[in-house]
């Protein structure tokens, strides 16, 4: 890749996300001891917090570096980016919150093995959709991962997002360019989309359609790709990976929500995970993003789990910190619904009896499953699967 690369010339008028100055409270969020143990556990439930010593995010865009260094301050981490604005906005909040573990070069993901460093974690979200060839770019983020190392891939769905895929071509017809007088016509006409069309929702739920660069990387990009949820398991096969899971992982299962109460919960329940995982995406229609977490296909087996383990008792769950459990309107018998704020499909809820609330509402990250009853395994895998806990099976070795 070189500078006449359309991407790269693209993000250097148009940086994303928008800079900002100061993170705020989130700055504060990604400190929380909490949170931190959260994000390290849903990858790595038998690896104590603090062991992931380096990590790496491709194409960092201007804040997502200083998120990941405020979040792993004794890692040491590094951004790269095809973008000097980027870069440059990167550089100037994390010297405002005085982040002092992180180096950004301006580098293409393709060219990773330059840095000669392997990473426990690498992070590519929003950018490998982007690239003239995905496949190269991941095989290269695959090289750079460190034995026992994960990644975190983000890529556009398909269906949720055919909205945009019709405006893009709508403006690629047009023959619309980025500038701010394009921008604010373009904004003036969305306004006036048909009430129904595909691109409504997006337009009410996505910050993206909020500011001018934002705007400009959904709708004018030069050049995107979605995918499917089978394309994504063949990205990670091409590439040598291994899937581990999604990062939201209920809206992907058949148990999970309103698909678990119709007729063809258990014949889908019955095929493979993968085949689950298409079925669902065509029955829910609206994903508009995959967030996949792999390894290398050689790994050896050190972030998966088995709930029917001998030594699952020892396993101390932790709430998510966007977990809540809802105790009005419920149908008879159940005491409270449980349900992640951070879902965007509000049928994800769990609902539990009164024995099953006060056992969740006790999970302080110390307990563990065997404290929790002798369901408490099971419990705990519902809880999991429906994204509102991660498990610490390290057997207390986490710093508390």
């Amino acid at each position: 890749m070189s500078d006449v690369d359309p991407i790269a010339g693209f993000y250097e008028r148009h940086p994303y996300p928008p800079a900002v100055d100061d993170l705020g409270p989130a700055a504060r969020v990604a400190a929380d001891d909490r949170t931190r143990r959260v994000a390290h556990h849903l990858i790595w439930p038998h690896r104590p917090l603090g062991s992931v010593q380096s990590v790496l995010v491709a194409g960092c865009g201007t804040s997502q570096a200083v998120r990941h260094a405020l979040r792993d301050p004794g890692a040491r981490v590094i951004g790269i980016d095809v973008s000097s604005a980027a870069i440059e906005s990167s550089r100037a909040l994390a010297a405002h919150h005085g982040v002092a573990n992180l180096e950004l070069h301006r580098l293409p993901i393709e060219d990773v093995a330059t840095l000669d460093e392997a990473f426990d974690h690498v992070v590519c979200t929003g950018v490998l959709h982007h690239l003239a060839d995905p496949d190269v770019g991941l095989g290269a983020l695959r090289n750079v991962l460190a034995p026992g190392g994960a990644i975190t891939l983000m890529v556009y769905a398909r269906y949720g997002r055919i909205g945009v895929d019709m405006l893009q071509e709508y403006g690629r017809r047009l023959g619309l360019g980025t500038s701010p007088a394009e921008m604010a016509d373009l904004v003036a006409t969305l306004r006036e989309l048909p009430v129904g069309h595909p691109l409504g929702r997006l337009l009410r739920e996505t910050r993206d359609f909020a500011d001018d660069d934002a705007l400009a990387d959904a709708l004018c990009n030069p050049r995107e790709r979605s995918y499917t949820t089978d394309d994504v398991h063949d990205l990670l096969d091409r590439a040598g990976l291994r899937f581990l899971r999604w990062e939201r992982q209920a809206p992907y299962l058949p148990d999970c929500g309103s698909i678990s109460e119709t007729p063809h919960a258990a014949r889908i329940a019955a095929v493979s995970p993968r085949e689950q995982h298409a079925l669902v995406e065509l029955w829910r229609g609206t994903m508009a993003r995959h967030t996949v977490i792999a390894a290398a296909a050689d790994d050896d087996g050190r972030h998966d789990l088995d709930f029917a383990a001998l030594d699952a008792a020892g396993w101390a769950p932790i709430v998510v910190p966007t977990a809540l459990a809802v105790e009005e309107r419920l149908p008879p018998g159940a005491a409270a619904a449980l349900l992640n704020r951070a879902h965007v499909d509000t049928d994800l809820v769990l609902f539990v009896d009164r024995p099953h609330l006060e056992r969740f509402r006790s999970m302080d990250g110390a307990r563990t499953v065997a404290d929790l009853g002798e369901d408490g395994a099971r419990f705990v895998e519902r809880l999991w699967r429906h994204d509102l806990v991660v498990v610490d099976a390290t057997g207390g070795k986490d710093p508390m």
